[in-house]
């Protein structure tokens, strides 16, 4: 299975765009329920005006809203992002903190998002399950929890750790092109040998 994503897909990277970590945190906060091509839209505007964590945890909670809008969900997230960067300015003096204990007790940040920001931003192997991962690590037997941080230790058990990060992605990636979650395209799916869903959803 590894070789052949990582065959496929040589080069990933997260498609969030940013300059930081803590814009990288406040995207990926963001990114729920979102595609990250919108996310990428609104978060240029955001961290234009609000570019580190002392702006954004200052800025009025209205004016957050406004510009978050398109992303969905904007109440929750103008207050987590706001608590947010508020926290990381009054308790690390705006220095994202490069430690999981640490970034999930930050307002609106799980494991997830707290495994992005390690991996993508500090280089640390990190195994994140999004929606992607949970369903194909699912479909092709690497799991049977739904639970996202088992289904994360889990993959951490069976995968090596110098590949954590890039499966992650690639299995993102993999999710977009081929394995869809309604209509997965088994006939051109180069996992299907080895796949045990074989077409189910």
């Amino acid at each position: 299975m590894l070789k052949i994503l990582r065959k496929r897909y040589p080069v990933v990277k997260t498609q969030l765009d940013h300059d930081t970590p803590f814009q990288l945190l406040i995207a990926t906060i963001l990114s729920a329920q979102c595609t990250d091509k919108q996310v990428n839209k609104v978060s240029k505007k955001l961290f234009e005006k609000y570019p580190d964590p002392k702006g954004l945890g200052h800025a009025a909670l209205g004016d957050i809203k406004r510009i978050i809008y398109s992303t969905g969900f904007y109440n929750n997230k103008a207050k987590n992002i706001k608590a947010c960067a508020l926290d990381i300015f009054n308790r690390y003096d705006s220095v994202v903190p490069e430690d999981i204990s640490k970034l999930v007790t930050l307002p609106g940040v799980g494991r997830k998002t707290a495994n992005v920001v390690l991996s993508a931003a500090f280089g640390h192997q990190a195994i994140v399950v999004d929606t992607h991962v949970l369903r194909i690590s699912k479909r092709l037997g690497l799991t049977d929890k739904t639970d996202p941080t088992k289904i994360e230790y889990e993959l951490m058990e069976i995968i090596p750790e110098n590949s954590w990060s890039d499966l992650s992605l690639q299995l993102i990636y993999f999710g977009r092109e081929i394995c869809d979650a309604k209509k997965p395209l088994c006939e051109a799916c180069p996992l299907f040998k080895i796949c045990l869903a074989k077409g189910k959803k």
